[in-house]
């Protein structure tokens, strides 16, 4: 007899590695499919894994799944900005703007379940989660100006500069990610520049902070 080839060994996932695998399978269908047509039996297909063994997981159902999808795809949003305070500060927001369109690059289903909206399953928990991003991103930029009490129209301006580099990397994803990232980059930068020069045409604060930046080179 001929002996049969060696089965390969099964190897079982810890809990963080099956709760990851999850939450990949349900950014990837949340990004291509509103939540609301996503079933638990599509997540299950997607992961390889059985419908009961989601609720072990995620026993609140479908929207403590989408809702623990859009955290980590946020955490990871994040960090994207956490950038040592060292070097000219324009310099500093390139490399954390190279650290964002990489993950959008990398990530492109997640970013985009995380940030489009109007889904029927969309709760206050579910805002607060896309809008802590946002505010997030926004006090580590105050944070690198050095700003400690911002006045109202800094604030606008920054944050929406933010809307801005969310809605051109939702964009970018479209446009079948043209330009290179590293002219977007740059695009983007020189907006953040222009923005800060207009607003200092009316704010005695972010005029200041634009000279500073000027004086920079």
């Amino acid at each position: 007899m001929t002996p049969s080839a060696p089965t390969p060994a099964y190897r079982r996932l810890s809990v963080e590695e099956r709760r990851s695998q999850l939450l990949d399978a349900a950014l990837s269908l949340f990004a291509h499919r509103v939540p609301e047509e996503v079933s638990l039996d599509d997540v299950a297909e997607a992961a390889g894994v059985s419908r009961p063994l989601v609720y072990r997981y995620f026993p609140g159902g479908k929207q403590q799944l989408y809702e623990a999808a859009l955290r980590s795809a946020a955490e990871e949003l994040r960090q994207c900005f956490d950038e040592p305070r060292e070097g000219p500060l324009l310099v500093r927001l390139s490399r954390a703007l190279d650290r964002y369109l990489t993950f959008v690059d990398q990530h492109d289903a997640g970013f985009s379940a995380l940030l489009q909206g109007g889904s029927v399953v969309e709760t206050s928990r579910t805002t607060a989660i896309v809008d802590g991003v946002r505010r997030a991103a926004a006090e580590h930029i105050l944070s690198h100006l050095r700003v400690t009490e911002p006045g109202p129209r800094l604030r606008m301006t920054v944050r929406m500069w933010i809307t801005a580099v969310e809605a051109a990397s939702l964009i970018w994803l479209d446009e079948d990610k043209q330009p290179p990232a590293d002219e977007l980059r740059d695009w983007l930068v020189e907006q953040f520049v222009a923005v800060l020069s207009v607003t200092a045409r009316r704010d005695p604060q972010t005029s200041a902070l634009a000279e500073a930046l000027l004086a920079e080179g």
